[in-house]
């Protein structure tokens, strides 16, 4: 018995480091918002961060690929998906990139806290922490017939202001499909929209992620699955979609 609780004490004691030793960073961040710091200054730090996240979370831990992700401050950076970054995310401002070095390294205090919480209440329940799937997923959830024509999907994308679109047959949904494969297939491939239907450049299958999973979370699966659009579900029900730009959302700093 006294050596769980010593053993209990240790680990809440390396969690009160490691919430040091980020708050520190955090301070830090703070700062190069003001100062505006050189190249080497912010490479000396990331590489002491990622030390610290690495030593807090393990090696393979997707906060620390997150964080690395962050320094590039853009989607594509994000993904490993040059090819496909969406407008506006290719030039982003030093002060952009600290900001979401800031929300990364913020997720991380929230979960180590989450988790030295739980261990001083000696709960054994499964705590999930930092921001959730549900804060930052679009919704309602928006579908066109596995038969609409890409000319209709496109009038669809417009109408409803989005970037894509979930494919449904029946009470299925079986795919998705965004205005980048759109407009590599119409403009790209010559395709016809008018005749050419969804099933042209369909993307599946569909990857999906609960409501009450991370940010971080979303983030892992988007780099495992190479998609930048998760469906999310809630007792084994879509009931929206979390995109890379809405995980950007929460990275940058905008509610």
């Amino acid at each position: 018995m006294e050596l769980q609780k010593s053993s209990k004490a240790d680990r809440v004691g390396a969690l009160d480091r490691d919430i040091d030793k980020l708050r520190q960073q955090l301070d830090m961040l703070k700062k190069h918002l003001v100062s505006e710091p050189s190249t080497e200054t912010l490479h000396e730090f990331d590489s002491a961060t990622e030390e610290i996240l690495a030593d807090a979370f393990g090696s393979s831990s997707p906060l620390l690929d997150t964080y690395e992700y962050a320094q590039l401050g853009e989607a594509a950076g994000l993904m490993n998906l040059p090819e496909e970054a969406p407008e506006g995310t290719t030039h982003q401002s030093q002060r952009e990139t600290i900001r979401q070095r800031q929300r990364v390294l913020e997720s991380g205090i929230t979960d180590l806290e989450a988790k030295r919480a739980s261990l001083s209440q000696q709960s054994k329940k499964s705590t999930m922490s930092g921001p959730k799937i549900s804060d930052y997923m679009a919704k309602p959830v928006r579908s066109v017939s596995l038969e609409a024509t890409l000319r209709e999907v496109g009038q669809c994308l417009l109408k409803w202001k989005i970037g894509s679109v979930l494919v449904q047959s029946g009470d299925e949904f079986l795919g998705y499909i965004t205005e980048t494969e759109l407009t590599r297939e119409v403009v790209a491939s010559g395709t016809d929209p008018v005749t050419a239907t969804v099933k042209t450049c369909m993307r599946e299958p569909l990857v999906t992620i609960e409501t009450s999973d991370s940010v971080v979370e979303a983030v892992r699966l988007m780099k495992e699955k190479g998609t930048r659009h998760l469906a999310v579900t809630e007792n084994n029900r879509i009931v929206g979609v979390v995109s890379v730009s809405d995980i950007l959302r929460y990275y940058s700093g905008v509610v």
